[in-house]
Formats: C-alpha cells, sequence, structure tokens
C-alpha cells in the first residue's frame, strides 16, 4: 500500500530548515546560506518498518521569528510538524515551549530537532534544556547528516499509511 503526508519544516531563519530537508532528500550539504522565500517542497518516498510504502511531502517553510507568524494556509492539510532550532543561538530557542504549545493546537505529530550538533557544546544546550523542562526528540547536524535519517524515519513510521 501507498499513500503521501505532508510534513512542514518549522522554525527561525538559518536554523537549518532547508539543509536537513536537502540532506535527508537529497543526500547532500551546502555551506551556501540560501535564504527560503515562502515555501519550498520536496518529496521523499519510504519504505515503512511494515513494508508499506510512504511519500514524505515535506513543506520547508521560510524562517519566522515565532510560529504565529507562520501563514496558516501552510499548515493547512499538515499531517506532521517538524520544528527546528539551531543549538549555536540561544534565541533560537529561548521560546521553544510556548512556540510547541502554539502548534500543539493542532493536534499532529511534532518533532523537535536540535540541528547544528556538530558545532556547539551540547552540554550547555542540554543543561539549559533541562532546566527549561524542554523535550527534544533529536539533535541533528544537516552537516554531517547525524540523526537527520533517524528523525525522518521515525516520524513517518508514526504516521503509518
Amino acid at each position: 500500500m501507498s499513500s503521501a503526508k505532508k510534513i512542514v519544516i518549522l522554525g527561525q531563519f538559518g536554523v537549518g530548515k532547508t539543509s536537513l530537508t536537502r540532506r535527508f532528500v537529497d543526500q547532500a550539504f551546502s555551506e551556501d546560506y540560501l535564504v527560503t522565500l515562502g515555501v519550498q517542497i520536496k518529496k521523499k518516498t519510504l519504505t515503512l518498518k511494515n513494508g508499506d510504502e510512504l511519500s514524505l511531502i515535506i513543506w520547508d517553510i521560510e524562517g519566522t521569528r515565532s510560529v504565529k507568524d507562520t501563514r496558516a494556509s501552510y499548515l493547512l492539510g499538515s499531517q506532521a510538524i517538524i520544528y527546528v532550532f539551531d543549538v549555536t543561538r540561544i534565541e533560537t530557542y529561548e521560546n521553544l515551549a510556548e512556540e510547541i504549545e502554539i502548534l500543539k493546537q493542532h493536534n499532529i505529530p511534532i518533532k523537535v530537532l536540535a540541528n547544528k550538533s556538530d558545532l556547539a557544546d551540547i552540554k550547555s544546550v542540554l543543561k539549559y534544556v533541562k532546566e527549561h523542562n524542554l523535550d527534544i526528540n533529536y539533535f541533528t547536524s544537516a552537516k554531517s547528516g547525524k540523526n537527520v535519517d533517524k528523525a525522518f524515519n521515525e516520524l513517518a513510521n508514526e504516521l503509518g499509511v
């Protein structure tokens, strides 16, 4: 059986949403920073643990200061959200709890990815996460590929067919 699910990737400017998407879909990485204007859509078909095929339609949404600033039309029809922050820039995760609470109103799965983990002292980030009782699903690196496929594949298997 084959089906498709719309996944929306959200987060502030420059956190690596496009790089994570490229790493997952194309198995590629570029040091060049490209600003996403509006939305960029990519597709990847996976074989799930149960043998079914699932196409992820990934909507890479332009960075915003807050998820409240995201156009509602981008979220319509989404079956899951991936929220990305940059471990090297505290301003991208200091309001994480509030952002996730807003996203929970959509009643769909949310995965939180702490990106650029290859560039930071993870201990200080973990300390902040623990102090603020934040829920992070994966520490990722679009550059090295660390946990990128794992995060997307886990989400895909949760969504099923």
